[in-house]
């Protein structure tokens, strides 16, 4: 069994889940950086450049036989799960009103932001409570929240998210396993690459009160934070990683 912090991160290749691997990583932490494709594309090699102890395991979170195979490889190489960051999370192939919105889209988007989420955190919990200890970071969306008629799959799925993050926490209190959520706002990723302009002109028109695009760090930055052992008492707790957008004002 590895006497070394062993934390896995869903969606790890790029954008924001990179960005926490990295951030883990850096702390210390063996990070299993896991996505569904096949190769982890140049993102190993990032980050072994700064000398990061880390894997990459192929890992579809919808896909049972992926999770499984997963756990399994933690179970034999490491013995030990210390965070699960789930990150992983897919948005509709194609924005359509709430009034077209096909089965099949929102099949595809439950299966992984919702019913993977909810497996990944089932099987991690369950390694968990064997080895004594462990902390489930639940990375969900301002649109756990907020109305978007053109993407509305993608908005339930994260409000089922939020509710993951509160079931495992209350079923994991009495195991000292805390669960957290953190909630992303309008982050510099390839998915709002082509609609920066449109958000930035809306943060400076008055969406958010801290008047910048969040980065990966920023969302990287509140995973330490839920990771790091001091708001363990706070389970179930939201952080808002969104400069401001969640505050009501008038």
């Amino acid at each position: 069994m590895s006497e070394q912090k062993i934390a896995v991160v869903t969606g790890a290749r790029r954008g924001i889940g990179f960005a926490i691997a990295r951030a883990l990583g850096l702390e210390g932490y063996i990070t299993l950086l896991c996505a569904a494709s096949e190769e982890a594309g140049g993102a190993l090699r990032q980050l072994r450049s700064e000398n990061i102890a880390c894997d990459y395991i192929k890992c579809d979170i919808s896909c049972a036989d992926d999770r499984d195979k997963l756990f399994s490889f933690i179970g034999s190489e490491y013995g030990r799960l210390d965070a699960l960051v789930n990150n992983a999370g897919v948005a509709p192939l194609e924005r359509v009103d709430l009034l077209q919105t096909s089965e099949e889209s929102f099949i595809r988007v439950l299966d992984v932001n919702l019913k993977g989420t909810f497996f990944m955190c089932q099987q991690a919990a369950n390694l968990m409570i064997k080895t004594k200890g462990g902390r489930i970071v639940n990375i969900s969306s301002i649109s756990a929240y907020t109305s978007s008629v053109t993407r509305g799959e993608y908005c339930v799925s994260k409000a089922g998210v939020s509710m993951i993050t509160q079931l495992f926490a209350d079923r994991l209190a009495e195991y000292s396993i805390p669960v957290f959520e953190v909630r992303p706002g309008i982050i510099q990723t390839d998915m709002t690459a082509p609609v920066q302009k449109k958000y930035e002109d809306m943060i400076e028109a008055g969406l958010t009160p801290i008047k910048r695009m969040g980065t990966p760090e920023d969302v990287a930055n509140c995973v330490l934070a839920a990771c790091g052992g001091m708001l363990d008492f706070a389970t179930g707790q939201v952080l808002n990683a969104d400069g401001g957008f969640h505050i009501r004002r008038l």
